[in-house]
Formats: structure tokens, sequence, C-alpha cells
């Protein structure tokens, strides 16, 4: 990667751990395509930060996800996709039994069948090394009460990543539970809680860094294990 001024996409860039991500790689010098459903707050998100191509829009459209390619394959390729993008579903989280099966299938096209759309629609401009960042959650490694809708979508996320790495030994696949932070959506996770003790989302760029810069092999990794504290 260091031939070249390294390219990357990040969905979901206009808040918490996209944005801070997009904010650490602009001012380290790449150049980052990125995306949200918002315009006005994804454009205010990069405001000011050198190499930046915002393209709003929603990931579940494949014409949307033609134009990030389109602006990917501008910049001439990328390094690094991040898979960032996510729908939480109804808040508070209701039991499986409840859980309204019109909003699941929303959450699975947002935080499955996208993802993978996203992958298809840039493969070709994915170099030799990329490495794909899919950003999964806890609740889809471990059965959890009220997270059901939530965590099959990130199982999903996450089983699909597997197969992708076995059958694309040329890029490395990473799937990173990033922990709590203390993001929106966590918020909506909690309705009605002060989660002010959660960390931001910087405190775990460096954590997704160390997957990018570094050359660890395919697999799923905690932030926390990630970055070595004094």
């Amino acid at each position: 990667m260091n031939e070249h001024r390294p390219t990357a996409l990040i969905t979901g860039a206009s808040r918490g751990l996209g944005r801070a991500l997009t904010a650490d790689l602009a001012r380290d010098g790449w150049r980052v395509v990125v995306d949200a459903r918002h315009g006005d707050a994804l454009a205010d998100a990069v405001a000011g930060l050198p190499g930046v191509v915002d393209v709003p829009g929603d990931v579940t459209d494949p014409a949307h996800r033609t134009a990030l390619a389109e602006a990917a394959d501008d910049l001439g390729g990328l390094d690094v996709l991040v898979l960032n993008a996510s729908l939480l579903g109804p808040s508070p989280q209701p039991a499986l039994a409840d859980y309204p099966l019109d909003v699941l299938e929303q959450v699975l096209r947002v935080n499955v069948v996208a993802p993978l759309g996203l992958v298809q629609a840039l493969r070709s401009l994915l170099r030799p090394g990329a490495r794909i960042l899919a950003i999964t959650s806890d609740a889809g490694a471990e059965p959890m009460a009220g997270w059901g809708g939530y965590g099959t979508s990130k199982a999903a996320l996450e089983f699909l990543s597997s197969v992708l790495a076995v059958e694309n030994p040329q890029w490395r696949v990473h799937v990173v539970d990033p922990g709590d932070m203390r993001t929106v959506m966590h918020q909506e996770a909690f309705p009605g809680e002060d989660i002010s003790d959660r960390p931001e989302p910087e405190t775990v760029v460096p954590a997704l860094r160390a997957l990018i810069d570094g050359d660890r092999p395919s697999g799923r990794h905690r932030a926390a294990d990630l970055v070595v504290t004094s």
C-alpha cells in the first residue's frame, strides 16, 4: 500500500465509528469514498477533510452501490472497504416472538444483503491484498435476549464474511466487533438509559488501523484485543 496514495470506501460515515475512521484516514493522507443515507449529515461530517468524496444514498439501492463503485473507479481502485452501515431495528428491541417480520426483512437487507451487494459491485476494484472490514457486534456471536433480530443479521454477516475470505484469499476479510460505544445507535438500543460511560468511537479507530495497516490473516477480531494499552 505504500506505492500509491491508499484509498478506502466506508459506508455509514455520517456519524459514529464510520465518521471517526474517515477523519483518521483522511488526515493520514488517504483518499476516502463515503456514504450515508442523509446527505446533509454526511456533508457536515466530512467538511474540511482532505481527499474525501461523499456519495449520499442507501446501501440497499443497487443504483447507489453502482455510484459508489464509479466513485472508487475514478480514484483508481480500493485498498480498504469498510462495511459499517447498519440498521438496528425497533427501539426498544422486541423479543423474537414479537418481532415484526417486515422490519426484520429490512434489517437483513441493510446488514447482510447490501454488504454483499457492495462487495459484488466493487470486486474488480479491490486490489490484491485489499482489506475488507465487516463491522459486527457481540450480539452476532452469542444469544442475548432482545437482540435476536439485529444479532441474527450480524451472525449472517459474519458467516458471509468468512466464506468470502475462503473464496477470495487475495483479500484480507476481517470481522470486527468494536465493543460498546457512545453512539446514536447504541443509545437507540438502550432508550432512556445513560450511556455516557461508553467509550467514544474514536477510541476504536486504532484497532481498525491495526487491521488496515497490519498483516493479520482474515478472521474475527475484538477491537479490545487489537490494541495493547500500557
